[in-house]
């Protein structure tokens, strides 16, 4: 979850450097809303060979290694100097990050088994919201410093959050193991017994989805998968890109401390949400009809928030963004239980492409405002592909895998 925290981080304080990006270095909108999304084209090419590679040399040297070289790519951001130099960071910088996420959920995979999965999502998901709720203080705080050592806060900001991921990757590698068999504090008893429950569950997918590489990439349900994923990820990033400067116009205020602060309230909604869905889903098993209904509830927020007063356009705000991020948990439910093996490592990764998600949304945005020249279009659209969504998961085809264990955690 920490790794997640950092790697979220990273991604998204673009945001608070957008303003003082255009004054210092000229970057326009449009120049903002491409390299904001291009990190999203490399992010989405480089993870299918990332986990591959994860899948053969382990989680512990492979997320070790993406993690300081995405922090060495952040922290490179203090170099930007115009259009050509901001497309390039934000491309290498997908290129380091692409395969931590994929990676993450299939490294969950080898250690919990689906009875108790969603819930663990669950507390890994915990980690975006509480990015956005400590790195929006964090970077407008930063972003009000005087400018030091020849650097502008902007820069202070890149190189502060960057150097946190080097170190946390250093830290990675000497504390994860690969598998249950490599954890040398588990007792033996329950090393057994859960090595024995996630064996059981690999054969039921096995036997229910596909196990190879090349099966996995014409099935069907797969596409499904990708497609939803890929508009979850486009009402997420239509969030997060521009929350800070949303929330700067309803307080009309610059984006600074108080708008970081203002900003993290959405988020902290979205804790109880991260945390209390997967559990409620797990219980009831009702992972699709409660992502639905998720999705239903944020598409309706996001219709209610362009045209509603400060109060309630942060009351509409919270309660769309804690759905776009409380129903990732519940979604990766749905691929988990159906592939098995090379293909779980592929087709996560796959799926994992919809991230190309988070560079459409802002050019989305960008193109309906202008087409229509309307201020609020580009959130409309949003909201609509949020509804779309919200209907095709609830045709979605669930896999349920043999009961194999009462395996359990606190």
């Amino acid at each position: 979850m920490l790794m997640y925290i950092v790697s979220f981080l990273d991604r998204s304080n673009i945001g608070f450097a957008k303003q003082a990006l255009e004054a210092s270095e000229g970057i326009s909108e449009s120049i903002y809303a491409l390299g904001a999304g291009l990190f999203f084209i490399s992010y989405s090419l480089c993870g299918f060979p990332s986990n591959l590679i994860l899948h053969k040399v382990g989680a512990k040297k492979w997320l070790a290694f993406l993690m300081v070289g995405w922090g060495i790519i952040s922290m490179a951001n203090i170099l930007i100097s115009g259009a050509t130099s901001f497309y390039l960071l934000r491309l290498l910088l997908g290129v380091l990050e692409a395969g931590f996420f994929p990676g993450a959920i299939l490294y969950l995979t080898y250690w919990f088994p689906d009875n108790v999965r969603g819930r663990v999502l669950g507390m890994f998901y915990l980690g975006v919201p509480l990015a956005l709720i400590l790195g929006g203080p964090l970077s407008g705080l930063l972003l009000e410093i005087r400018p030091l050592l020849g650097l502008q806060s902007w820069q202070w900001m890149f190189l502060v959050e960057g150097f946190i991921a080097v170190v946390l990757g250093l830290f990675a590698f000497w504390y994860l193991d690969n598998r249950p068999s490599n954890a040398s504090w588990l007792p033996a008893d329950e090393k057994q017994a859960l090595i024995h429950a996630l064996a059981i569950e690999e054969e039921s997918r096995r036997s229910a989805g596909p196990a190879k590489i090349l099966p996995m990439l014409r099935d069907v349900q797969v596409m499904h998968f990708l497609l939803i994923y890929a508009l979850i990820q486009i009402s997420t990033y239509g969030a997060v890109f521009y929350l800070p400067v949303e929330i700067s116009a309803l307080l009309h205020k610059p984006v600074g401390l108080e708008v970081g602060l203002v900003s993290s309230i959405p988020w902290i909604c979205t804790l109880a949400a991260v945390y209390f869905l997967p559990r409620v889903a797990d219980k009831f098993h009702r992972h699709r009809q409660l992502a639905s209904l998720t999705m239903l509830a944020s598409a309706c927020a996001s219709f209610v928030f362009p045209s509603a007063g400060p109060l309630m356009g942060l009351l509409a705000l919270s309660i769309a963004v804690s759905g776009f991020i409380g129903v990732q948990p519940l979604f990766w439910m749905f691929p988990t239980k159906y592939l098995a093996d090379r293909a779980a490592a592929g087709g996560i990764a796959i799926i994992g492409m919809g991230n190309l998600g988070g560079f459409l949304a802002p050019n989305l945005k960008v193109w309906a405002d202008e087409y229509l020249a309307s201020p609020h279009a580009g959130l409309y659209l949003l909201a609509g592909l949020t509804l779309l969504n919200a209907v095709l998961i609830a045709r979605v085809k669930i896999h349920q895998a043999t009961e194999s264990t009462s395996f359990t955690i606190d």
